[in-house]
């Protein structure tokens, strides 16, 4: 039989439950950014930058002078070489701007003893990890909410001292959502969470930030207890949100109906996201990280083409 755990106490009132969730995050910041790292650098191998034609110094390609075109950028010594005349093209460097969610609400603390981490602690190692292999392929990440986009070695380090700052500072519970405000076109958004809000909330959450064009990728995160509800006899639940408590006798007799309406929940969501052309991936916590960041990466270099279960 599988044990569930609440990173915070269970036994509390809210506010102190507040704050001891944010000093339980602060103390395993540390070894979550070296988890991090580590699964950045198992990825990283064969990591390169968007390759294209556009400003930048660094020499991608020969072409055809075509007529109309600026005769400055000619290359005249590669068009001596024979009879055509070329244009020596730089590839491609100004950044796309990509930001990171995570979110950090109270439910994401949950874990089983089935689990590797917390939810909580997947979707920070998973964000980090994400934010390094970004800036490592040549584009500016951001913290949505928390920082500016950065092109630093160091964005993992300044993604966890951003993330220190805010838990110090809140007085409450984090948001289940990033706010609805749109981004500029052609930004790219990372959301990493449970998603266990209304789906009518994450559907207007979603068409809030693509309003202007800003593409996106849902990570959605679940706890394997979550996905197959192994409780069996008399069970007590606790809602995370509040102090509410349901005891059931017969834990076992609900498990087809959970079942039932978490698949449809997780299709609203899906089907929401794909609805504004972005995409949606399921990862368990009792699977590595390096799976769903692999996903993550092969969809980052083909433009979140595809939707999958990592």
């Amino acid at each position: 039989m599988a044990e569930v755990r609440l990173l915070d106490p269970a036994e509390r009132h809210i506010g102190h439950g507040e704050q001891q969730a944010a000093i339980d995050l602060a103390q395993r910041l540390p070894s979550l950014v070296v988890a991090a790292k580590e699964v950045a650098s198992s990825l990283a191998h064969g990591m390169h930058g968007r390759r294209r034609a556009g400003p930048g110094e660094t020499f991608w390609q020969f072409r055809p002078f075509v007529s109309g075109e600026s005769t400055s950028r000619i290359d005249w010594r590669r068009s001596a070489r024979d009879e055509h005349i070329y244009i020596r093209e730089r590839e491609w460097e100004a950044a796309h701007s990509i930001w990171v969610w995570i979110d950090r609400s109270p439910s994401m603390a949950f874990a089983s003893t089935l689990a590797m981490q917390s939810k909580l602690e997947r979707a920070v190692v998973l964000g980090f990890a994400a934010a390094d292999l970004l800036v490592r392929g040549g584009e500016r990440v951001g913290a949505l909410g928390l920082t500016r986009p950065l092109a630093t070695r160091t964005i993992i380090e300044r993604f966890a001292e951003a993330i220190l700052t805010a838990e110090r500072m809140r007085a409450d519970a984090p948001d289940e959502l990033p706010p609805a405000a749109p981004l500029a076109p052609r930004t790219r958004v990372i959301l990493l969470s449970d998603f266990l809000s209304e789906p009518s909330v994450i559907a207007r959450t979603i068409d809030g930030i693509a309003a202007r064009g800003a593409r996106g990728h849902l990570v959605m995160i679940t706890d394997p207890v979550e996905e197959t509800f192994p409780f069996r006899g008399h069970t007590e639940f606790m809602d995370v949100d509040s102090s509410v408590r349901l005891r059931v006798g017969q834990a076992e007799s609900f498990r087809s109906d959970y079942i039932r309406r978490l698949a449809a929940h997780r299709a609203v969501v899906a089907d929401a996201a794909r609805a504004r052309g972005w995409t949606f991936a399921l990862h368990r916590t009792d699977r590595p990280a390096s799976e769903a960041l692999l996903a993550l990466r092969m969809r980052l270099e083909g433009g979140f083409e595809n939707s999958r279960t990592a």
